[in-house]
């Protein structure tokens, strides 16, 4: 718990207002006021007062959680914060678990699963694209997709009842229309495509910066940061361990390292700082690799690029000294003066995503419980697709229908357990 200008505690639940009203002064009983109202009153501990607050009152189902609730938005200084919560408990409020407001407006049907998901999405997010991606999903835009996929299985299976209620009028396999089919597929191997890219605007990925010694490699670190993070000298060997910043490049969350460089050395340090490099270049998402154009490549530039297996960008720095043009393959960059670094960032993030960045318009989803279900889905639908083309009988096909839709429900919450619930929301901070 840190200090602040201001703190909000909301507080929620049949009978919260009544509660609330025994330690409330000024103006009408916390009970009794209307919804969607602001005032200032004073929060009370028996006889002593704890401090001047301006109290909001929602009036169920037009509130949050679709129950009665308040927020307190008191001072933020941690006395403050601490003794609310004492008299709030005193009076006979709990503290809430992580969630337990969103998962009480999915309950009370404010929300479907796929908005609550975007709630904790919208609170993790770290750069302003992953915002942007979050609060379309808030807005509902993977849950009408999923709901579009739903209501065509839903025809689907009108078909296939059809058929089984009649099975002596309409051929069998008749009742599955293969058009219909397609398309719900196409829709959900769509939504399947877009995971590798919402879950790095959502979860980040990491980029190392090789290369040999005095490479430049520690300029391009703080080029990239935008501050002045590592020391730069002319001297080799002065990076001894990686060096580690966060960034946002195309909206997407990186962890920077700057690495100790590469070259044959007997210092025991030094070697001990290459080692560590290949630790993690090992773990890195993305690796940059730079070579000193006045130099050229050389043995180990060759020998550490071909036994990387993961995506590598090249980079010839030095581009402003004399004899700097780029060979093919390389990124030509100025570390110190900028040139060609807009080209660098856009290639990370173009390696990172497996492509170019996603500009359509159409969602994102970044949630592997989403993913997995839809993949789920897709399965049954591909049981169901076979076995429709080789004319079996309506009611086996119903079988793989229903668990299709069923997995479609479980996305949206139309179909859930409470351990479902309990292991989702679970991952969310206190006080949503």
């Amino acid at each position: 718990m840190a200090s602040s200008a201001l703190a909000v505690i909301r507080v929620s639940g049949e009978g919260s207002l009544q509660l609330l009203s025994k330690v409330v002064k000024g103006g009408r009983p916390a009970n009794e006021r209307p919804g969607n109202t602001i005032n200032r009153c004073i929060m009370r501990d028996g006889d002593e007062d704890v401090d001047e607050v301006m109290l909001a009152v929602y009036r169920a189902p037009r509130s949050y959680t679709g129950e009665d609730s308040a927020e307190i938005i008191s001072h933020g200084s941690i006395p403050v914060i601490q003794r609310l919560l004492s008299v709030l408990t005193r009076c006979g409020f709990r503290l809430a678990d992580p969630g337990e407001f969103t998962q009480r407006a999915f309950l009370n049907g404010r929300m479907d699963l796929t908005r609550a998901e975007a709630v904790n999405e919208i609170v993790r997010a770290r750069t302003d694209r992953a915002r942007a991606l979050a609060l379309q999903r808030l807005g509902g835009a993977i849950a009408a997709r999923i709901k579009a996929a739903r209501e065509g299985l839903v025809e689907l299976r009108a078909g296939l009842e059809v058929a089984i209620d009649y099975p002596d009028e309409v051929h069998e396999g008749d009742g599955l229309s293969a058009t219909a089919l397609g398309k719900v597929i196409a829709l959900l191997e769509g939504l399947t495509r877009t995971y590798r890219q919402g879950r790095i605007y959502q979860e980040g990925v990491t980029v190392a910066i090789a290369g040999a010694t005095n490479s430049g490699k520690s300029s391009l670190f703080n080029a990239m940061l935008r501050q002045e993070r590592a020391i730069v000298s002319e001297v080799h060997g002065t990076t001894r361990d990686w060096l580690e910043g966060l960034v946002s490049l195309e909206g997407i969350p990186v962890r920077l390292f700057d690495t100790a460089g590469l070259r044959d050395t007997a210092d025991p340090l030094e070697a001990e700082g290459m080692r560590r490099t290949e630790q993690v270049l090992s773990g890195a998402d993305v690796v940059i690799y730079l070579v000193d154009s006045t130099r050229g490549t050389n043995v180990t530039d060759d020998a550490l690029l071909a036994r990387h297996t993961g995506p590598v960008i090249r980079v010839w720095n030095k581009v402003d000294l004399p004899g700097g043009s780029a060979p093919h393959g390389f990124i030509p960059l100025s570390a110190t003066t900028g040139e060609g670094l807009q080209r660098l960032e856009a290639e990370v993030a173009s390696s990172a995503l497996g492509g170019a960045p996603d500009d359509s318009g159409q969602p994102l989803i970044d949630s592997l419980r989403q993913r997995d279900l839809i993949t789920r889905a897709l399965a049954a639908l591909g049981r169901l697709r076979d076995a429709g083309a080789q004319g079996v009988s309506a009611d086996l096909l119903a079988v793989d229908l229903a668990d299709a839709m069923d997995a479609l429900g479980e996305i949206t919450g139309e179909v859930t357990t409470a351990e479902i619930l309990e292991r989702m929301f679970a991952n969310f901070c206190v006080g949503k």
